[in-house]
């Protein structure tokens, strides 16, 4: 009959044996983690899984945890690689295996190579970016390496009014955007509709796109669609390098602008769309365009206004010159300098052919009026 163990004693065993066997040892091992949970505040440990996996098929599992001496692993990889710890990386980490009497066996989590994750990060934001430009050429397109999509050839309208904003409620984005609108300089007047949401996180990619779905359906009501992210860490960007969202954005029918990093961060969304960095540039720049036709329709009024004040002026010298010439021919004009007219009938003879013999006819002097009839008419000799 096999000896019997209190439980204590059988797991005390494990743990000498494992211990025997991988005291002092350190692994790195690279594996895909799954089982990734948020932080719990209220400990200081976090436990993850690593898997290995021939297509479908699961080949080896093990969980694993950061214990409180390295959970600063955690810190380090989201700000170096800028991503979040999320199911589905890859990971190359420094382990030890460990046996606990309450947790059981487990790969104790030393060090993760971040070199090794951001070079994971960008083969899968490359692998997103050409799947993209592959399964949608007709409304994304790479022209020496700028991204031309169908959102982004949208024309803007003259002036932007209604404003579909995509944020998270009471967030830095939700409130530096409507500040910055609110307080512009020019007291402009916007409006805007909150589609609120929440923008980072796993599920976030998903929910965006059904906010986007429902400001679609009334797409007639909106000039522009804005989604804006403000604060919070650098690693909460991951949502917005996800393929379907990308893809939405890019055939959008309403132009979309993004403020959804700072200043060193662009992702996917951002090469598919307008991007401007914060939110508060996002609303910088929709003022900004107003101001730009504002400033035109102030510039064609002036130009109006000099162009017709011209073409009065112009009016007046060409009238003037005109009383000046009438005034050169008037017959007190031509009378004072010593001319006579000549009528007959009361009408002015031009033509001497209008004179025939013994008609009458009246010479007008400057002083005088000389009545006569015509007796013989002859031939200028005068060469004039």
């Amino acid at each position: 009959m096999a000896k019997k163990y209190r439980l204590s004693e059988l797991v005390s065993e494990i743990d000498e044996t494992i211990q025997n066997r991988f005291a002092g040892e350190t692994f790195w091992i690279t594996a895909e983690i799954t089982d990734v949970k948020p932080q719990d505040p209220s400990r200081n440990y976090r436990f993850i899984k690593f898997i290995e996996k021939s297509g479908t098929t699961t080949l080896a599992s093990i969980d694993a945890v950061f214990w409180a001496k390295s959970l600063n692993q955690i810190e380090k990889f989201e700000k170096t690689t800028k991503t979040t710890l999320r199911n589905g990386l890859e990971l190359t980490c420094k382990v030890v295996v460990s046996f606990n009497n309450r947790y059981g066996l487990k790969l104790e989590i030393i060090e993760i190579d971040c070199t090794y994750a951001l070079g994971q990060v960008e083969i899968e934001r490359q692998q997103t970016i050409e799947k993209l430009l592959k399964e949608n050429p007709k409304t994304i397109r790479r022209v020496d390496e700028q991204f031309i999509t169908f959102n982004k050839t949208l024309e803007l309208p003259i002036v932007i009014q209604r404003i579909a904003l995509i944020t998270a409620p009471n967030s830095d984005g939700q409130r530096d955007f409507n500040q910055e609108l609110k307080g512009n300089k020019h007291k402009y007047i916007f409006n805007v509709s909150e589609f609120l949401t929440q923008i980072q996180g796993d599920s976030s990619s998903k929910l965006i796109v059904q906010k986007l779905k429902l400001i679609e359906e009334d797409k007639e009501s909106y000039d522009i669609v804005v989604i804006a992210r403000g604060g919070g860490s650098q690693s909460d960007l991951q949502p917005f390098d996800d393929y379907e969202l990308s893809k939405y954005v890019a055939a959008f029918p309403i132009p979309v602008f993004t403020g959804i990093g700072h200043d060193r961060n662009t992702s996917i969304v951002d090469l598919m769309a307008r991007q401007h960095k914060t939110p508060t540039k996002v609303a910088t720049s929709i003022v900004d365009h107003n101001f730009n036709f504002e400033s035109d329709i102030i510039d064609f009024k002036e130009r109006f206004f000099d162009a017709a004040e011209s073409m009065i002026d112009d009016a007046k010298e060409s009238l003037l010159q005109f009383k000046r010439t009438v005034k050169a021919y008037s017959p007190a004009t031509i009378l004072n300098k010593g001319y006579a007219i000549i009528t007959s009938n009361d009408r002015i003879i031009i033509n001497p052919k209008d004179i025939k013999p013994n008609t009458e006819i009246k010479t007008i002097l400057k002083n005088e009026l000389i009545h006569s009839t015509v007796t013989k008419k002859t031939k200028n000799g005068i060469n004039l």
